[in-house]
């Protein structure tokens, strides 16, 4: 493919582009987002999902910084397109990033904004004695400091457009990378009304009454709302991670990971990487996170890498507000289920929350949560996030989730012994006691609670496939070991009866071969029938040993 190495957490796309590292052509945004017209886009994405970068790529494709360097784009989509190799480097261009205003405080993160706000006026230092300018105008260039007046920032870029504008003899571009960083920290560290009362003013000024504006781009995690600082800007596009918009222009298509992994002589590794890193769902899309698929390209280990570039402190507040259901959809989740909820309510203010579902949104929107459109429904996505989120909880210390922990971990110890009545034992007492709101009518609200029961199983398996397709039929769960407890843990082929009998259960498991999907995946392997009589309400296991020679 011709690149010289793969470079992490580069987000310079000139840089990228000029040293041939690894880079999957993203440059479709270009088309897209000016196509759309509109005036102010707000983007949102979760961490890790190449904002930055794409930032760049607009960047440099626009900016009159970077006239005549076609260079960094031959050879990518947009290149093809000859109206568009005449529209690169043809704007001024204002490019800002909040991400590192992280401030613990009122004053540090209004001084950390005023600082950028100086530097990019250093980039342009000249237009200080530019023979075009007022007096006056001179006066405030010279005035743009980290100490200016609260005052004087707010107007500071649309001021500077004014000037560049006037200069070039044309309406300037911004671009603002992640502009809800301070806002985030705001509301962590408790100077939220003062810090967007200030940002409301800074961005009406720049986005909304500034007439040498031609277009504006941003990016975020989530979307503040309207209320809080983006007031009376009725000229704002919003695209979250709901939208239908912008779908593959953030994250790794599934079909782009697949193409990459082989390129580098990976192909093999092509079901771990989507075990551990798939299951953002954007529009019709499986979408991977960037940052972890370029890492374990680069050092071919299969871990978190969250916790490289993300805290897990935002969402602790949130799993611990005690809205009903809460604590159980979070379960459900952890344990490889669904749960409904309606993104409708969330209004979009962290100070806001009100409700289960205003949590589940949110989480959706910071990358903790999957979001299926169709079904309605979120879900953990993939076993990186798995293990953050269980780690968020469990620095919760929730009686509830510790209390339950051990009663799962009884019975994921029950059905290593093979004890098929201890099994029943613990399934029922599961059902009866931590997951009451769940009814059953039939095998799947038993399916239900038979994903819940195991979730202590997650921390030595990966997320257990429901539905998987064997030799003749469909098991109703597969639990296949994680590489490092391979020798240790057997494969769990779980299948579950209504009505029946346990021993129809496990002749189902061998007339239909089911185990022939996994015997290239696990050592030992166990089959695991359970039927529930709605009539005596009564459990029954049983629980035999696979022999490969069987």
């Amino acid at each position: 493919m011709g690149y010289n190495t793969v470079s992490i957490g580069n987000q310079g796309f000139d840089d990228i582009r000029e040293n041939k590292y690894f880079y999957i052509d993203k440059t479709g945004l270009i088309k897209e987002w000016w196509s759309s017209g509109d005036a102010v886009t707000l983007i949102t994405r979760p961490r890790r999902f190449g904002k930055t970068l794409n930032m760049s790529m607009l960047n440099c494709f626009f900016s009159n910084r970077y006239a005549d360097r076609g260079d960094l784009f031959e050879g990518l989509s947009v290149w093809e397109d000859e109206n568009y190799r005449q529209l690169q480097g043809t704007y001024p261009v204002i490019f800002l990033s909040f991400a590192d205003v992280k401030q613990n405080d009122l004053q540090g993160a209004l001084w950390k904004i005023k600082k950028i706000i100086f530097n990019i006026y250093q980039q342009y230092a000249w237009l200080g004695s530019w023979e075009g300018l007022m007096a006056v105008e001179r006066e405030q260039f010279v005035g743009i400091t980290p100490d200016m007046e609260d005052t004087a920032a707010q107007s500071a870029i649309q001021d500077l457009c004014s000037y560049l504008s006037r200069y070039y003899k044309k309406k300037v571009i911004v671009i603002l990378d992640e502009y809800d960083t301070p806002m985030q920290e705001a509301y962590i560290h408790g100077y939220w009304d003062e810090f967007t009362a200030f940002m409301r003013s800074l961005f009406n000024a720049t986005f909304k009454t500034n007439p040498y504006l031609e277009r504006a781009v941003m990016t975020g995690i989530t979307r503040v709302s309207k209320e809080s600082i983006f007031s009376d800007l009725n000229n704002l596009a919003v695209v979250t991670t709901t939208s239908d918009r912008y779908s593959t222009a953030f994250g790794f298509t599934q079909e782009e990971v697949f193409k990459s992994l082989d390129d580098m002589g990976l192909g093999e590794r092509r079901d771990d990487v989507k075990r551990w890193y798939d299951g953002y769902l954007l529009k019709d899309y499986q979408v991977y996170n960037p940052r972890a698929v370029v890492s374990v390209m680069m050092r071919d280990e299969f871990k978190s890498y969250w916790s490289e570039t993300a805290s897990y402190d935002v969402v602790v507040p949130l799993i611990n507000m005690n809205f009903d259901g809460l604590k159980t959809a979070i379960i459900e989740m952890l344990s490889g289920a669904e749960v409904k909820v309606n993104t409708a309510t969330f209004q979009n203010d962290v100070e806001d929350i009100k409700s289960k579902d205003d949590v589940l949104t949110y989480m959706i929107h910071l990358g903790y949560l999957g979001y299926n459109e169709k079904k309605k429904t979120a879900f953990v996505p993939n076993e990186e996030i798995r293990q953050e989120l269980t780690t968020a909880v469990g620095s919760t210390h929730w009686n509830e989730m510790l209390l339950f922990q051990q009663e799962s971990e009884q019975l994921l110890d029950a059905t290593l012994d093979m004890d098929g009545k201890e099994v029943a034992k613990q399934i029922e007492k599961i059902h009866n006691e931590y997951v009451s709101v769940i009814q059953y009518n039939n095998e799947n609200s038993l399916s239900s609670v038979l994903a819940i029961a195991y979730l202590s199983a997650m921390q030595y398996y990966f997320k257990p496939i429901r539905e998987l397709p064997t030799g003749r039929g469909f098991a109703d769960f597969v639990f296949v070991p994680k590489p490092e407890y391979k020798a240790d843990y057997p494969a769990l082929i779980v299948e579950l009866k209504w009505n029946q009998n346990v021993s129809t259960a496990l002749n189902q498991v061998k007339d239909k071969k089911y185990v022939s999907s996994i015997l290239n995946y696990t050592g030992d392997i166990l089959l695991v029938g359970i039927n529930y009589d709605k009539s005596s309400k009564k459990h029954d296991c049983l629980i035999e040993s696979y022999s490969k020679q069987d």
